[in-house]
């Protein structure tokens, strides 16, 4: 490890956790894992073969048809999840100094949001009691009682991103668990760091064997778990390219799966709204993990004749903020996680301009910052909905501004695309926020301010993806949903029945 390079938080980056047990790679290859703000390899992992995966695979199977953990009622369950809260609480700093260290998520960022106890096994561990795992329903052919039984899917593949590799882990682990699944978590080559912190975090608190199994793998290794008949599902997060092909892949044997894929989230800011505070607020939100998060508001669009007075307000928001190192509490914007979205993000910016776009702001290395993956925030004006850098998923801090000549005309060009997760509506009047909202195509839609909430459901429309994450449409994503007709009730419904009488 190279000098000032921050501690690394695990001990066991050397084997995979399959099993319960900390085991051996395989082979020897290994992946590097670059610090971005720095352009250094900071730590390798070992690159899972075809037997670990099929080793990983084995585990979670037995775990689901032979141990405790599916058969153990939804409050026991939850007690786990519980204590793996506890344990992000704990392990804050070193999760925050992963997602720094790996990707260049701000610090001061993930110390935030890791130390808070509010994540999402928290969350999830509340809905044990009101989640409805037994519906009772009146038969209509026959038999007394009728019940909709929600049982968990079985073995579940969660391919997580790099962008916010633990957030994710959180979203798919925790309703999982809770609906009863065993997991295999697949860490993206890029952040593998996070995903060793939480099997360290299972055997910590005593997960029973096989719940949670980690493993880290290139991506064509990866398809083998796409692909595996024993798992019963997959839930995956990143980019639409590779959600095409895992879609198909699990069409092709009729898996389930959830797919939560690219943005490119529209803001209609309408002719009511301070143009300077929409700026502020979008300013605000910008420079997030430097853009790469899959529901920015990327797409700005405002009213014809307030196109220059928003785009100078945007520009003045963007000048202020400070790029730089993000283990620098002063910083507001880290670098880009890798050297391949640089030069993807360089790539649109050159494409923007070669189609008629105007830099309005930003659209370079900034000049005092010699080394790492960083980019200027970046803002172009007078796009058209047309033009690529409307259309395609930049990953990166650069927004379009679009003009628009009437609100009706707004709402067209936000639904004028191939995705569908995100958007936001800035109005002072709320009816009017309402009733645009209802017309956007999107899963998610804000009012004055960029919005997700995963303790509501979060997940996309169109090419955006296929299901939703979080809240209680989290958990029934894990389930299979299986009818019962009964000629009596059962002794347990009855005494159950009774004590709730």
């Amino acid at each position: 490890m190279a000098s000032g390079m921050p501690q690394l938080p695990s001990e066991r980056l050397d084997a995979f956790f399959i099993g319960g047990e900390w085991v051996a790679p395989s082979t020897d290859q290994r992946i590097p894992v670059v610090m971005p703000s720095t352009e250094d390899v900071w730590f390798t992992v070992p690159a899972a073969a075809p037997e670990d995966v099929m080793r990983a695979v084995a585990a979670a199977r037995r775990a689901f048809d032979h141990g405790p953990w599916p058969r153990l009622s939804a409050s026991e369950r939850a007690h786990y999840l519980r204590r793996l809260s506890q344990e992000v609480v704990r392990r804050h700093a070193d999760l925050a100094t992963l997602w720094t260290g790996e990707v260049g998520a701000l610090l001061s960022a993930g110390m935030a949001t890791f130390s808070s106890g509010k994540d999402e096994f928290a969350r999830t561990a509340v809905l044990a009691e009101t989640f409805p795992f037994e519906e009772r329903r009146e038969p209509g052919r026959g038999g007394k009682l009728g019940l909709l039984v929600h049982e968990p899917v079985g073995v579940v593949a969660a391919i997580v991103p790099w962008n916010g590799p633990f957030l994710a882990i959180a979203a798919k682990c925790a309703p999982a668990l809770l609906a009863g699944c065993t997991i295999i978590v697949k860490s993206s080559p890029e952040a593998p760091g996070d995903a060793y912190l939480l099997a360290e975090m299972a055997e910590a608190i005593g997960l029973p064997p096989g719940v949670i199994n980690v493993i880290s793998a290139d991506r064509d290794v990866s398809e083998l778990l796409v692909t595996h008949p024993d798992v019963d599902k997959i839930t995956f997060t990143g980019s639409t390219a590779a959600g095409k092909r895992i879609g198909a892949l699990c069409g092709g044997r009729i898996a389930r799966c959830t797919l939560e894929l690219g943005g490119k989230s529209p803001a209609v800011i309408l002719d009511d709204y301070d143009p300077a505070q929409a700026a502020r607020s979008i300013a605000a939100m910008a420079p997030n993990l430097s853009g790469q998060v899959c529901s920015s508001l990327t797409r700005l669009i405002v009213p014809a004749a307030r196109h220059d007075e928003f785009v100078d307000a945007l520009a003045a928001e963007f000048a202020a903020i400070r790029v730089g190192d993000p283990f620098d509490p002063a910083t507001r914007m880290g670098p880009l996680a890798t050297l391949t979205q640089r030069e993807r993000v360089e790539g649109y910016i050159a494409k923007g301009i070669a189609e008629g776009a105007i830099l309005a702001s930003g659209g370079h290395r900034p000049h005092h910052l010699d080394r790492g993956y960083y980019i200027e925030p970046t803002i172009f004006a007078r796009v058209d909905n047309a033009m690529t850098i409307a259309r395609e998923e930049i990953f990166g801090p650069v927004v379009s501004v679009i003009a628009a000549a009437s609100e009706a005309e707004a709402i067209a060009i936000a639904n004028d695309s191939d995705f569908g997760l995100n958007a936001s509506v800035f109005t002072n009047d709320p009816d009017r926020a309402y009733a645009v909202a209802r017309q956007l195509q999107a899963g998610t839609v804000g009012h004055n301010s960029w919005r997700t909430d995963f303790s509501l459901a979060f997940g996309g429309f169109k090419r955006s993806g296929i299901g939703r994450e979080g809240g209680t449409e989290g958990i029934r994503t894990f389930t299979e949903l299986k009818t019962v007709i009964l000629d009596a009730d059962p002794s347990h419904y009855k005494t159950d029945h009774q004590q709730s009488a």
